[in-house]
């Protein structure tokens, strides 16, 4: 695919660089019950909180119910850059939860409870109204797992311009997912993130091949950049960083070293980072230190939103 230091090239209206960008994550927010306490998360939310940091306009297109746990969600996003007022209520379904634990690695898992306010989202006309002026819009598969919530995701994303940079962060959950949600997905997205299971679950889904290499994992993005219409695919790795593939070039990132607390928002981190770097045409090589440098302050603090704002770039 050429030199790795070849610019994205898939935002063809650039903004000068430190321009405030509309970016719109769509999906589920709730609390993660952790072996340390409660606290915010859903990776729509931990995405927004990272763009809003990093000095976008990041606005949560999600659901909560009306009882005391949306209350104190809404409130402490208020403490937060996000934009809220894209987050509906409702009076039937209850707040999200989900209990988290984890291995001697310090991988999550997740207990994700079903019928919950982000199940019934609905394409309300400030939703439609805002698919006109998105630069970016985020949607992954769990928040498509019920059939109210997956026509209002796939709707609001078809809605958005065609210079809108749609990124799907595919996110499986077991069992919270099916081939024709991800097809769907990766046939309207233009940037995908995605980690090394997911890589192999999809290759298989669709039957793709690839051939020997020396670099199977590029190989595999490659194969699935073939298939489907996608400018960007961003592949985590965890502890050993990151490949970030583009139409023209690639990027290889060892990662960085961190006393790691837990890696719960560490992808979401990474993946805001390389949304406000990829609508701004950044190159692979700097978006992907960027990424990964976000990524891994993530994970050295507990939960997905650390307390305190990360170090900017200087």
């Amino acid at each position: 695919m050429g030199m790795n230091m070849l610019r994205t090239a898939i935002n063809p209206n650039r903004q000068p660089e430190g321009t405030p960008l509309k970016i719109v994550a769509v999906g589920e927010v709730l609390w993660d019950a952790l072996p340390s306490g409660r606290r915010l998360g859903g990776a729509p939310a931990n995405l927004c909180a990272m763009a809003g940091r990093l000095g976008d306009n990041a606005l949560l297109a999600s659901r909560v119910g009306s009882d005391a746990s949306g209350d104190e969600i809404l409130k402490l996003l208020d403490t937060y850059p996000i934009d809220t007022s894209l987050v509906q209520r409702d009076m039937v379904l209850p707040t999200g939860t989900v209990t988290v634990s984890f291995n001697d690695d310090g991988q999550p898992a997740y207990r994700i409870r079903e019928a919950v306010a982000w199940d019934a989202l609905e394409l309300a006309p400030s939703w439609k109204e805002i698919a006109a002026k998105a630069d970016a819009i985020c949607f992954g598969t769990l928040a498509q797992r019920s059939a109210l919530s997956k026509q209002t995701i796939q709707n609001l994303v078809s809605m958005c311009r065609p210079d809108c940079l749609r990124v799907f962060d595919m996110n499986l959950r077991y069992p919270f997912f099916s081939a024709d949600t991800i097809q769907w997905s990766l046939n309207h997205a233009s940037l995908l993130k995605v980690n090394a299971e997911e890589l192999e679950i999809v290759l298989k889904m669709f039957g793709l091949t690839s051939h020997p290499s020396p670099d199977p994992e590029r190989e595999g993005v490659e194969v699935i950049m073939t298939a489907f219409p996608l400018s960007l695919v961003c592949l985590t790795l965890g502890s050993r960083g990151s490949l970030i593939v583009s139409r023209s070039g690639y990027h290889r990132h060892s990662g960085l070293a961190t006393q790691v607390v837990d890696t719960v928002g560490a992808g979401d981190a990474f993946l805001a980072t390389v949304v406000n770097y990829a609508l701004r045409n950044a190159p692979l090589d700097v978006m992907s230190e960027a990424a990964n440098r976000y990524g891994a302050w993530v994970a050295s603090h507990p939960a997905a939103i650390p307390d305190t704002p990360p170090p900017l770039p200087t």
